[in-house]
């Protein structure tokens, strides 16, 4: 089978690098142009120094042209610039975005959370937001494939089986996370440079964290009626991993066995989702380097309530890793293609 030629844009920040890393073990890829700005004329290995990106070719500015020679874009830029991309799209070109520029199916919802108007509007309908275990093959039915960010990927994974089931009362959730430094990006030094980040936990985006649009949306999605979740993320003092604990009600037929069977039967065809037994503890470090999203349910002091623990590493199973599973679906190429 001839390999796929693939653009990278946006290749020098944490998850771009992490996407490098993945696609250049994956047998039906070749990487043909990397794309960037400030990095124009360096080659990434200035980045990182990892063998395997040695032979990668220098960074370029962005030209449509590029566009013509290859059949994969994969994005990983600063949120609107994919949209301007993706007007340039060819008819043989797939775009992957790791960013948030196709995750909203409103514009006005874009515009609210981004502070920023959508530049493709025409191209909202034509993309999908993918998370490979719910979306699956629908995907193969879209040009523009839009992959979650990584908090929700770690919310959403458990949520979503249990919203369809009605086994979790929909009035009361609370997401607690947790995320390495890595997820902030490169700027994060900059961002929060006051904060101490080697040594400290800080609370950020209270409330308003523009992730709580995806979240509200899907959740939206598979259930009917109000529904209410307070999501609160923290950077740690590591470099990578997430740990999201989410609290919630049980319904009435419900109980902690029927929560970890339904997960269980629910993703038996997952191979990256693992539902552990009950009780069990959870750590990042048991996520870290794989594509894999580790779930436990726990009992609570209350009866009627459970602790949901999940855990993912934000760079694969909540970016590089989640988009190179997503485009594998597309092409029918094995799953774990590129990530074992």
């Amino acid at each position: 089978m001839p390999k796929l030629n693939v653009l990278v844009a946006g290749s020098t920040g944490y998850i771009g690098i992490q996407l490098l890393k993945l696609l250049v073990k994956h047998k039906y890829i070749k990487i043909k142009y990397l794309c960037g700005n400030s990095s124009v004329g360096k080659k990434v290995s200035f980045y990182d120094k990892t063998t395997s990106l040695k032979k990668l070719p220098k960074i370029l500015k962005f030209n449509k042209k590029y566009l013509k020679e290859v059949d994969i874009v994969f994005t990983a830029l600063p949120n609107g610039e994919a949209q301007v991309i993706s007007n340039y799209l060819n008819k043989n070109n797939i775009l992957i975005d790791l960013a948030a520029d196709f995750r909203l199916k409103k514009a006005s919802d874009y515009l609210k959370w981004y502070k920023q108007k959508h530049k493709a509007l025409r191209n909202i309908k034509n993309s999908i937001y993918a998370l490979p275990e719910l979306t699956n093959k629908q995907i193969k039915n879209y040009k523009i494939i839009s992959c979650p960010g990584c908090y929700p990927t770690s919310i959403l994974l458990p949520l979503i089986p249990l919203i369809k089931k009605s086994l979790i009362k929909k009035e009361n959730i609370i997401i607690d996370s947790k995320s390495g430094y890595s997820g902030a990006g490169r700027g994060v030094h900059r961002k929060y440079k006051d904060k101490n980040l080697y040594e400290s936990l800080s609370a950020y985006g209270i409330g308003f964290h523009r992730h709580n649009s995806e979240i509200d949306q899907m959740i939206k999605k598979y259930t009917k009626g109000k529904f209410k979740f307070e999501f609160t993320p923290h950077l740690t003092p590591m470099f990578r991993g997430i740990l999201s604990t989410i609290y919630v009600d049980l319904s009435k037929s419900s109980s902690q066995m029927k929560i970890i069977k339904s997960l269980s039967n629910y993703y038996k065809k997952s191979p990256f989702v693992k539902i552990l037994g009950k009780d069990k503890l959870i750590s990042t470090n048991d996520v870290i380097n794989t594509n894999n999203c580790h779930i436990s349910v726990c009992k609570s002091k209350y009866k009627n309530r459970i602790i949901i623990l999940s855990a993912i590493d934000n760079l694969i199973k909540g970016g590089a890793g989640q988009a190179i599973q997503n485009m594998n679906i597309k092409y029918n190429f094995p799953i774990g293609t590129g990530l074992k």
